[in-house]
C-alpha cells in the first residue's frame, strides 16, 4: 500500500469533494481518497504508488488544479 497526500487549490464545497473522491477513485489501484477541504490537501492510498501525473490530469479534468505533493 502507498498514501500519498496532494495540494489541491480550488476546492470550496461538498460538491468539489464529491467531485474529487469519485474521479480519483476511479484510478486504477486506488482503495481510498480523503479530501480535506480546510487544508486543501487530497490523500489518495492505493496498492501501488500513484502516478502523479495521472492524478494531475484527472484532478485537472474535474475542473481543480494539483500544485505538487503535500508535505
Amino acid at each position: 500500500m502507498s498514501t500519498t497526500t496532494y495540494a489541491v487549490s480550488g476546492m470550496s464545497c461538498a460538491h468539489c469533494k464529491a467531485t474529487l473522491t469519485q474521479a480519483i477513485g476511479e484510478l486504477e489501484g486506488v482503495t481510498k481518497v480523503d479530501v480535506d477541504l480546510a487544508t486543501g490537501q487530497v490523500t489518495v492510498t492505493s496498492a501501488t504508488t500513484p502516478d502523479d501525473a495521472r492524478i494531475a490530469e484527472v484532478v485537472d479534468d474535474a475542473g481543480y488544479e494539483l500544485t505538487g505533493r503535500a508535505a
